[in-house]
């Protein structure tokens, strides 16, 4: 089996029409057919059936399709070791980031690494969340960050730190009479939050504190990042709810963050990594992570954007 053979089948399993596929391959369709014809000769399966309306993949097809793309993303991995070998790095980190993560703890965790263990290069990935959990038991990843804790087995889950869950508001939003504002207020609103099939585990957490009121939800939209997000809060159209980094970091004019009242509800993040003895690259990775400052900063600065002269704010 040549590479070549499982590349001419994700063609054609992702076009699912052989003559697309090899226009797509810049190849004709003949040799094409062949080559798949080979390809299941030698696995002792067949891996498409074909009619004169449609091509669809066997049961074996759909399993062979969820581990060939593992082949070339480790191919390509073993390509990125070699050129960083070549640039003077003596080891590697795969790191995989998931839900959007907190924008001030990444930047500051790798300044630290970068400065504490220069010989390392670090390689992010953005990856779904199940895709990230996938790559963990593969190999493909040596650690990753998510705000989803529900991990199964094999992988372990740790709190790496919090953000505080904010109030994102419209400059001129009747709520900013309050400076922190009451949840029951939140919930008369219409809301913009996250998706969570592009932000499972912060979808999750948000969800879980709204849950425990008895309101029905006013839900404008679900949106898939944080920039959509704010984008709708500073047309004024809704409010939203995200960590004090997120609002911080927002690059929209006229969003304000407030509090909520009450004790703090918390957002995590998690570093998954496989459940086993980490190697030395990565102990010392996880040391970083747990001295990243979890302190109110963020808080602070989501607080003060944009933020209207206080005047008549109630407490």
């Amino acid at each position: 089996m040549e590479l070549r053979h499982l590349r001419y089948f994700l063609a054609v399993a992702e076009e699912l029409h052989f003559a697309r596929a090899a226009e797509r391959l810049h190849m004709d369709q003949s040799p094409l057919s062949r080559t798949i014809k080979d390809l299941e000769e030698e696995l002792g399966a067949q891996l498409f059936t074909r009619t004169t309306r449609n091509t669809r993949l066997t049961h074996a097809g759909k399993v062979f399709l969820e581990r060939v793309p593992r082949i070339f993303e480790a191919l390509e991995q073993a390509r990125d070791g070699v050129k960083s070998a070549a640039n003077g790095f003596h080891g590697q980190l795969r790191i995989a980031l998931s839900d959007g993560i907190t924008p001030s703890r990444l930047p500051a965790l790798l300044a630290r690494s970068r400065e504490e263990e220069p010989e390392v290069e670090i390689r992010l990935f953005e990856v779904p969340f199940d895709q990230q959990i996938k790559g963990l038991h593969d190999d493909l990843y040596d650690a990753g960050f998510s705000m989803a804790d529900e991990v199964g087995e094999g992988i372990l889950a740790t709190p790496a730190w919090a953000d505080e869950l904010m109030v994102a508001l419209y400059s001129r939003h009747p709520l900013l009479e309050y400076r922190r504002v009451p949840l029951h207020k939140v919930l008369q609103q219409r809301l913009v939050l996250g998706d969570p099939a592009f932000c499972q585990g912060h979808t999750r957490q948000v969800d879980r504190i709204l849950q425990k009121r008895d309101e029905e939800l006013q839900i404008l939209q679900r949106v898939a990042t944080f920039d959509v997000m704010m984008a709708l809060v500073a047309s004024g159209v809704a409010i939203g709810l995200a960590g004090a980094a997120h609002i911080a970091s927002s690059r929209e004019m006229g969003i304000v963050a407030r509090p909520l009242t009450g004790v703090p509800p918390m957002l995590t993040t998690y570093l998954l990594r496989r459940d086993a003895e980490p190697g030395a690259m990565l102990a010392r990775f996880i040391e970083h992570v747990a001295s990243i400052d979890s302190g109110s900063g963020a808080v602070a600065a989501a607080a003060d954007v944009h933020d209207p002269a206080s005047k008549g704010v109630k407490p």
